[in-house]
C-alpha cells in the first residue's frame, strides 16, 4: 500500500475509536501562516502533496484535498496512488470544505468533525456551521514519530526607521480609539514588524514563532527562547515562555479589559479558551497589517537599494545563462537556480532567498508553482522558453522577480503568449488611478489583453511584499476576488500576469511596483506605480504588432532605465550585452 494511503488508514483507525465522522487537516500552523515550519506541514506528511496551499478532509470512506488552480497539475501527479481525490477551488463549480462538510452532515448536529485546533483559524472553524467540532491539538503525534520540533533560530533586531516605542504608542492609540484595552497579536509578521525583530523559524521568512500581548501598561512577548530574546535588550518588553500564553492570560484576565484579536490568525484552540473563560474579546482584522504595508521613507529608500543590487545579480545570471548555452555547456534547471542563488549570496546584506526558486524549462513552466527537482532536473535546450521566479531576503528589503526568456527558436504560439503577457504587465504597470482604488478594481488591466485573445490565468495578478518580511503580504493585493483595501502610497505590490499551457510552456513576467503620488486636479487625487525591479525584458521574440505605441514607449523607457541604473556597476562584455538587450524596440 502507498505510504500515504497507510497513514490515512492509521488516522481512520483513530476516527473509528473516537467516533469521529471526519477529520480536517489544514496546511497551516498555530498562527495561520501561509508558509508553515516543517513541524506543521501535516498535509504534506499525510498526502505527499507539497503545494503551498492545500487542506485535507478525511472521512471513513473518502479522502479529499482542496487546492486552487495553481496546483491542479501538481496535485494530480502527487496524489496518484494515495486514494485522495482532488477537490478544485477558484473555479466556478467549486464546493469548498464548509459546504462539503454540510452536505455530508445533512443537518445532523451530532456529526463530529475533529481538527488540530492549533492549526485551524477561528474564522475557518466558525464557517463550519452546525456540526460538532472537537479540537485535538497535535493529533498526528501518535503516528508521526519523527515529527520536527518547533524551530528556535537566532533572533536579532533591525532598524527600519521607526522605533519599537513609536509603534507601540501608535497601537495603543488605535486601541483607545476603538474602545479596546489590549490586543493579542497572533500573526508572525505583525509581531516581527511591531518589535523590529527578525529570525528564521520559517524557511524563506524572517520570523520568530511567538505571540505578542500589548496593554496600556505592558508589552509581553511569548517566545520559545526567552534567554536569546532577552539578550537583545528589548526595552519595555517582558519576554515570557511561548507555552505559557494561556496561563498568563488567565492570570491577567481582570486587567485585560476588552481584548482585540484577529480571528484570521487566531487559532481555534485559543478562541475556545477565550470563550470558555469568559474573556471580553473583539474579533477584528489586525490594524498592524495595513500600517506595515505602507512603507516609510527609509524603508522605501532601502528597498530601492536592495532591488538595485538584486538586479545586478539577475543580469549576471541571465548573461551567464545565455553565454553558457551558446558554448554548448550542459545546464539543467537546478544548476541554473544554484547559480542565481550564488550570485545573490555575494550581496553584502543577503539573508537568504525569499522563497524557493522556480527554475522551469518548457512544460515545467506550465505549473505556476513548479518545484525544481533537486536531482535529475530537465536540461535546458537552445529552444523554447525558460521561466525563473526568484527573490532575495536582504536586511534592506525583500525582492521577488520573474523573467521568462527565450533560449533559442520559439514557436509562434510561444511568441504570442510571451507578448500578450508582457502587454498585460505593461498595462497594469503604467496605470494611473484615483486615490481610494482597490487592487481588485484594476486587476482587469493586466488580464484585458489576454481576455481579448481568449486566454487567462488562475492566480492573482499581484500581492503585497514586506520590508525584509514576507514575500506575500496583505492586506492589499491585485486579483479578481473582492478586496476593498485601497492601494496607498508607500505600498508595494507585484505585477505578474501569466499564461500556462499544460505540457507545452508557461510565461510570467513579474516586477515589484511601488504605489506613488501622481497628481491632483479638479477630478481628485491620482496615484501611479513606480517599478522597483530593475532587470530588462527580452524583446527578441516579441510580436510588435500586438503592442500599441504607448506600450512600446513604456517598454523602451523601462529597459533604458535598467541600463542607466545598472551600467555603472557592470563592465566589459556583460555591459555590452546589456546595452544590446535594452536597445529600443522600433
Amino acid at each position: 500500500m502507498n505510504v500515504y494511503a497507510q497513514r490515512i488508514e492509521q488516522l481512520r483507525s483513530m476516527m473509528r475509536s473516537k467516533g469521529w465522522d471526519a477529520v480536517i487537516v489544514t496546511g497551516s500552523d498555530p498562527h495561520n501562516s501561509e508558509y508553515p515550519a516543517s513541524r506543521w506541514k501535516q498535509v504534506e506528511w499525510l498526502s505527499g502533496f507539497t503545494g503551498e496551499a492545500g487542506d485535507l478532509v478525511i472521512t471513513l470512506d473518502h479522502a479529499g484535498l482542496w487546492t486552487d488552480t495553481r496546483y491542479f497539475i501538481q496535485a494530480n501527479n502527487q496524489l496518484e496512488g494515495t486514494g485522495i481525490v482532488l477537490h478544485k477551488t477558484r473555479v466556478p463549480e467549486q464546493v469548498l470544505i464548509p459546504e462539503w462538510i454540510e452536505s455530508q452532515a445533512c443537518g445532523n448536529a451530532d456529526y463530529i468533525v475533529a481538527v488540530d485546533g492549533l492549526c485551524v483559524s477561528a474564522a475557518f472553524a466558525s464557517s463550519l456551521g452546525s456540526i460538532t467540532l472537537v479540537s485535538i491539538p497535535d493529533m498526528l503525534d501518535l503516528f508521526w514519530k519523527d515529527r520536527p520540533q518547533i524551530p528556535q533560530t537566532p533572533i536579532f533586531e533591525i532598524n527600519p526607521g521607526e522605533s519599537r516605542e513609536e509603534k507601540v504608542s501608535w497601537l495603543r492609540e488605535v486601541l483607545s480609539e476603538n474602545g479596546c484595552d489590549s490586543i493579542l497579536l497572533t500573526a508572525l509578521d505583525d509581531i516581527a514588524w511591531m518589535l523590529n525583530v527578525r529570525a528564521a523559524d520559517i524557511e524563506y521568512n524572517p520570523l520568530a514563532i511567538s505571540y505578542l500581548l500589548i496593554t496600556a501598561e505592558r508589552v509581553e512577548w511569548f517566545v520559545l527562547r526567552q534567554e536569546t530574546a532577552a539578550t537583545i535588550e528589548l526595552e519595555g518588553v517582558d519576554v515570557l515562555p511561548y507555552a505559557s500564553l494561556q496561563m498568563q492570560l488567565n492570570s491577567e484576565a481582570d486587567s485585560l479589559g476588552c481584548l482585540w484579536t484577529d480571528e484570521n490568525s487566531l487559532n481555534y484552540e485559543l478562541s475556545r479558551f477565550f470563550a470558555e473563560n469568559g474573556f471580553d474579546t473583539v474579533l477584528r482584522p489586525s490594524p498592524v497589517q495595513l500600517r506595515k504595508a505602507v512603507k516609510n521613507e527609509l524603508e522605501i529608500r532601502m528597498m530601492k537599494e536592495s532591488h538595485l543590487r538584486d538586479a545586478i545579480a539577475m543580469e549576471k545570471f541571465l548573461y551567464w545563462l545565455e553565454k553558457s548555452l551558446e558554448k554548448g555547456e550542459r545546464i539543467d534547471e537546478k544548476a541554473a537556480a544554484d547559480y542565481l542563488g550564488d550570485m545573490r549570496s555575494r550581496i553584502g546584506d543577503y539573508m537568504g532567498d525569499s522563497f524557493q526558486t522556480i527554475s522551469a524549462y518548457g512544460k515545467g513552466a506550465a505549473l505556476p508553482h513548479y518545484v525544481t527537482p533537486s536531482s535529475g532536473s530537465p536540461v535546458l535546450e537552445r529552444q523554447g522558453l525558460y521561466l525563473c521566479d526568484s527573490g532575495g531576503q536582504y536586511l534592506s528589503g525583500t525582492t521577488d522577480i520573474t523573467r521568462t526568456v527565450p533560449l533559442g527558436e520559439c514557436t509562434p504560439l510561444e511568441k504570442e503568449d510571451y507578448t500578450l503577457v508582457l502587454k498585460g504587465h505593461i498595462d497594469l504597470a503604467s496605470a494611473v488611478f484615483p486615490s481610494g482604488t482597490a487592487g481588485c478594481q484594476i486587476d482587469a488591466l493586466a488580464r484585458g489583453p489576454l481576455w481579448k485573445n481568449g486566454r487567462n490565468f488562475g492566480h492573482g495578478t499581484g500581492h503585497g511584499v514586506g520590508f525584509f518580511l514576507g514575500c506575500h503580504e496583505g492586506p492589499q493585493d491585485v486579483r479578481q476576488n473582492f478586496n476593498a483595501t485601497p492601494l496607498l502610497p508607500g505600498m508595494v505590490i507585484s505585477d505578474e500576469p501569466g499564461i500556462y499551457r499544460e505540457g507545452l510552456h508557461g510565461v510570467r513576467h513579474e516586477n515589484l511596483l511601488l504605489v506613488c503620488e501622481a497628481f491632483s486636479n479638479e477630478f481628485g487625487h491620482w496615484l501611479k506605480f513606480e517599478p522597483l525591479t530593475l532587470c530588462h525584458f527580452d524583446t527578441s521574440i516579441l510580436v510588435p504588432g500586438l503592442l500599441d505605441e504607448e506600450e512600446k514607449q513604456w517598454l523602451n523607457n523601462y529597459n533604458e532605465t535598467v541600463y542607466n541604473n545598472l551600467s555603472p556597476y557592470l563592465e566589459g562584455d556583460i555591459l555590452e550585452w546589456l546595452r544590446e538587450k535594452t536597445a529600443a524596440l522600433q
